[in-house]
């Protein structure tokens, strides 16, 4: 069997699965497996399956995947991420502090959990109703939130960046710090966004907050469970003392520590945080095993190989392949979330940057920008339901589309000054080593 044959078949299938509404772990599962009884028949299939499939589960570099997942929702159920909004906005005397405050909170918050959807529901569900209540906007508020969201998937520790490395065998620890510079780079564009918002429509954002300034005691309270968990995450990490898995280990205790006795959170809390985190690893540990299955035979037929050496026939420049790259993820992620299109796509798609000569590494950050574009850009951008749905219907979702169209065109500038500016990603793994 040709290996055009093998990549049509395989993703006329997928198609196919996903439309009839198959859940995508089980499309890639039920896509693979006529190929996988071809190559080795039907009992030795069904046996190297549950090999597969139980390899993904005892991998010791994906433990590290619930252990951050948990922290989010540890969290997002206590009141460590409400305190450290709070503090970045009460009491601030600038015109537009809440909007301000939202976006450094979600930076704040990305510091710690890797989970796009989960700082939208932490940040967002305080902000919101705080935001319609100063007086802002509804598509300001809503496209500040649903962008701040997207904070977390770009500053370390990022689960995109993360499931990126698994699937191309690339260093988490590098990717992790070349998001740095660009995370606060991002940061400065959305505060940049509000700033020009407010000067165009002026009364879409409220005269300077007058409330009393945050005290030592509630700052030491709402800052230093952040700081802490962002600390021994980064600098065990960096520093060589830990692995991502061992860093997620004892940041996620510590989080529970902190939790119970700074966050407020109670065992009714611990106990949702805990199921929380089982239903989402129940997802993600099927597609992650479906994606190996996948991964396994588009490798055994050489799909992504052979695909990279006819893409090479045309003889694009660097540059025109990364254009087509970037359009096909620009618009791939109007229609699938980003986790989906990390083990379905990447196999295929990173041979192909490597044999353009892009940096890995690099790449990885290019990549991740997109992910973050995609859950900001319907109809399957998650982020905008997801804030839609906290409104509990107080704010249009054509409204929180609008709002997130100057933050998406932010992330665009973003990845052109990537592409103009390599160093910007490159600089600090480079001066790490």
């Amino acid at each position: 069997m040709e290996w055009y044959h093998v990549g049509i078949g395989l993703m006329a299938l997928l198609v196919l699965f996903i439309g009839i509404g198959l859940p995508i772990p089980f499309a890639l599962a039920g896509a693979s497996m006529p190929f996988l009884f071809y190559i080795q028949g039907w009992s030795t299939a069904l046996v190297s399956s549950q090999l597969k499939l139980w390899g993904v589960w005892i991998d010791y570099v994906l433990l590290a995947v619930p252990l951050f997942v948990f922290l989010g929702e540890l969290i997002g159920r206590s009141n460590i991420g409400p305190n450290l909004y709070q503090f970045m906005h009460r009491g601030v005397r600038v015109r537009g502090s809440a909007a301000y405050g939202s976006i450094a909170a979600c930076a704040g918050f990305g510091a710690v959990c890797g989970s796009s959807m989960v700082g939208s529901l932490t940040i967002g569900g305080v902000a919101l109703p705080e935001m319609k209540k100063l007086g802002y906007d509804n598509r300001l508020s809503s496209g500040v939130l649903a962008a701040g969201g997207t904070l977390s998937v770009l500053i370390p520790p990022s689960l995109i960046l993360l499931f990126y490395g698994i699937v191309t065998n690339t260093s988490i620890g590098d990717l992790f710090i070349a998001g740095i510079i660009p995370g606060l780079i991002l940061v400065l564009l959305f505060c940049l966004i509000v700033f020009v918002w407010g000067k165009l429509y002026p009364s879409h954002i409220p005269d300077a907050d007058g409330t009393q300034r945050t005290g030592i005691r509630e700052m030491l309270t709402s800052l230093g469970p952040i700081i802490v968990i962002g600390l021994v995450i980064t600098v065990s990490i960096y520093a060589g003392i830990a692995t991502p898995t061992e860093a997620a280990a004892v940041a996620a205790l510590l989080t529970v520590i902190l939790a119970f006795t700074i966050g407020g959170l109670d065992f009714t809390g611990f106990k949702a945080a805990l199921m929380s985190t089982m239903r989402t690893m129940g997802y993600l540990g099927l597609l992650l095993s479906a994606g190996v299955l996948f991964g396994f035979v588009m490798t055994y037929y050489q799909v992504p190989q052979q695909f990279t050496e006819l893409f090479k026939t045309f003889q694009l420049s660097p540059y025109e392949v990364l254009a087509i790259v970037v359009v096909f993820y620009l618009v791939l992620g109007m229609f699938m979330e980003p986790v989906s299109m990390t083990f379905i796509t990447l196999p295929t798609i990173f041979p192909l940057m490597y044999a353009a000569g892009w940096d890995m590494i690099w790449f990885g950050i290019i990549f991740t920008i997109t992910m973050e574009i995609a859950v900001l850009t319907p109809p399957v951008g998650l982020n905008l339901y997801v804030i839609q749905g906290i409104s509990r219907g107080s704010i249009t979702i054509s409204e929180v589309i609008y709002g997130s169209l100057p933050f998406v065109g932010s992330m665009l500038v973003l990845i052109a000054l990537l592409i103009m500016m390599p160093e910007i990603a490159t600089f600090l793994p480079k001066a790490m080593k």
